[in-house]
Order: C-alpha cells, then structure tokens, then sequence
C-alpha cells in the first residue's frame, strides 16, 4: 500500500491543475508553469481545489507508480506557488564566487576561473563571496544544477575544502601524524 499516493494534494490559491486524455498534468501558478507526463496506470482527479492519485490494482507496478505520481503532482504544486531553492557554501582560502551578468564565475584554486551559464528556467544568486544560491521552479533541476556545482570541487577530507551543501557534514581525516623521520 503507497502511502505517499494515498495523500491528497492540496492545490494553493492561485495554482491551476488540467489533466489531459494522455495524462500529461498542466500546473500553471504565479511562478510559472510546469508538465510532466504520468503513467497510464495512474488515474489523477481534481475536486475542490484537492488533486487525488489512484490505482486501479495492486501490482507492484503500479503501486510504485502511484507514489511516484502524487510526489512529481506534489513538487510540480509547490514549485510555481513557492519554488526551490539549494543554499552551497564555499569553503577554502582563495575560493570565491561571483553573478557577472547570467554567468556563474568560480575560483576554485585551478589555473582559470570556471565560468557556468545559467540553464533556463534557473537562476543563480552569490549574496557574498562563499555563498551560492540556486533557485527555481523545478525541484529536479534545481537539484542537478546544484549537483553539477558542487562536483566542481567536492569538499575533501583532511581540510574540508570545496563547495559543499549548506549544513552539510564533511567528515574529516587525520593526516600524517607521527612519521618518523628518515635519517639520510
């Protein structure tokens, strides 16, 4: 039994939900609008301003579906009422951040900056030289960006330095402690 499928979805004020013939599922709200195409195994209905997802069996087919249904409905709903957002922070000295216009400019200790585009849909923000903020109406993409930002130098173990998650646990190493030394 999916728990998660069996929770209504309750549609915010100002957020509009059509379902079509294909089950593709429409969410337009005040922060854009966003599709996703559902499995025809799903049947998803609109009553009052509550979104339902159910299944006609109990296959495990279709019982993974139908959670995957709700949650996809779900953060399609929250994201064009109130978006995403993935805080990364900067770690390590001479590491920095910086907007120039639509791009993402970065010191991270290699021999040129690296320069990263923001894809559409989108948009980076840098409120100091440590701190990056990804935000958008996608929480898939949302997600990815972050993801592909923060690969760009993972923190590492022995000093913690790199991008890492806001409020992330890097867990740190000792380092060579006690080498004796080789007489020559």
């Amino acid at each position: 039994m999916s728990r998660v499928g069996l929770k209504p979805v309750n549609l915010p004020a100002g957020v509009e939900v059509k379902v079509d013939d294909n089950n593709l599922v429409t969410v337009k709200g005040p922060k854009g609008e966003l599709q996703e195409q559902i499995s025809s195994l799903i049947t998803v209905d609109q009553k009052d301003g509550v979104l339902t997802v159910s299944r006609d069996g109990d296959e495990k087919e279709k019982r993974a579906q139908h959670g995957l249904a709700r949650a996809l409905i779900n953060n399609m709903v929250v994201g064009v009422s109130e978006g995403y957002q993935k805080k990364l922070e900067i770690v390590g000295v001479g590491y920095k951040a910086e907007k120039k216009g639509k791009k993402l400019v970065l010191s991270l200790g290699f021999s040129h900056p690296v320069e990263l585009d923001d894809p559409d849909g989108i948009e980076t923000e840098c409120p100091s030289l440590t701190e990056i903020i990804v935000k958008g109406i996608n929480k898939t993409q949302v997600g990815n960006y972050a993801a592909d930002i923060r690969a760009l130098r993972k923190p590492e173990p022995y000093k913690g330095k790199g991008i890492r998650y806001e409020g992330e646990y890097v867990r740190r190493k000792e380092g060579k402690a006690g080498v004796a030394t080789a007489s020559v």
